[in-house]
């Protein structure tokens, strides 16, 4: 028998409101669950509003340890409700150090680990400031063999580095999933749209690695305190294994596998149906890995691509 498995991404507008956030997400999983989904993706730190485009040590309380975390304990229980793969964004304190972190839950309710982002972002024009916040992640890349499919997981600006799902893939990832927060990130620059990039870099990936990706995004107007409000572009998606889109938030009819060029900023969900075994046996078939030359890749253990420093 060939192994499927069907796998959603999530996508909504994050209130003020961390209460209405999480029922908001637990719908949205119910209604993914019942749509056939196993895997399910929410969008990075869903619970609250997008914060760190603000420095203020009054959003350090937002944070709470692995252990006793009300927020990743209610997913874990809807996890085993509903048997679905669930990771769970969530705001990470392990004594004085704080990270953007995923809880992996398996369909059992089981916390599996804890992934903990590893590129840190930090940008005037998108006004990111998620470096006074959190440190770089110290878990390295992290891949999971949960009761639907080996699954790899990233978190938004890991996104952007290919080495990141080659990373994931190298380790046996089966399916690639990105909890994301990204949007109108060039203040200085309003016309800017990174939405196309973001897409492209993605597909890329997939391709490349011929491993499947499934991102969440948030969409809508952010505002923290009185800095400049944020649109996130939403476009929440699901890329097969040779980079074309499956299926995307809000977009009711694909063309030939492209992304939807302005995609709906709807709340919602979509579902793609993926066969992992037939997906193994192309990229076998392909060479990617069999070709590979690791001992030609030196530069890509350097920061600047030279020599290491001795």
């Amino acid at each position: 028998m060939p192994r499927t498995v069907k796998v959603a991404c999530t996508q909504f507008h994050a209130g003020e409101d961390p209460e209405l956030n999480a029922e908001t997400a637990e719908r949205l999983v119910r209604a993914a669950a019942a749509a056939g989904a196993q895997i399910i993706v929410l969008q990075e730190l869903f619970e609250r509003p997008y914060w760190a485009n603000v420095h203020s040590q009054d959003y350090y309380s937002w944070a709470s340890p692995l252990e006793g975390c009300r927020l990743v304990e209610r997913f874990a229980a809807l996890a085993r409700e509903l048997r679905v793969v669930l990771p769970v964004s969530f705001f990470e304190r392990e004594n004085n150090v704080y990270f953007n972190s995923v809880a992996m839950v398996d369909a059992d309710g089981s916390v599996m680990g804890v992934y903990r982002k590893s590129h840190i972002p930090d940008g005037p024009g998108y006004r990111c400031m998620e470096k006074y916040y959190v440190s770089p992640g110290d878990t390295g890349f992290r891949v999971y063999d949960t009761a639907h499919g080996r699954v790899g997981i990233a978190v938004c600006w890991d996104q952007w580095f290919p080495e990141t799902a080659r990373a994931l893939a190298l380790q046996g990832a089966e399916v690639i999933v990105l909890p994301s927060a990204i949007g109108s990130e060039n203040h200085e620059d309003p016309q800017k749209d990174s939405y196309p990039h973001w897409v492209r870099v993605q597909q890329g990936h997939a391709a490349a690695n011929m491993t499947p990706l499934v991102v969440s995004n948030r969409y809508g107007q952010e505002r923290i305190q009185d800095s400049p409000p944020q649109t996130y572009y939403g476009g929440s998606f699901i890329a097969g294994p040779t980079g074309e889109i499956l299926a995307q938030v809000g977009v009711r009819e694909l063309s030939n596998g492209n992304p939807h060029p302005a995609p709906p900023l709807e709340e919602g969900f979509a579902l793609a149906s993926l066969d992992l075994d037939a997906i193994a046996a192309q990229r076998v078939a392909w060479g990617l890995f069999r070709d590979r030359r690791p001992e030609l890749y030196g530069p890509l253990t350097t920061l600047s691509g030279g020599r290491p420093v001795r």
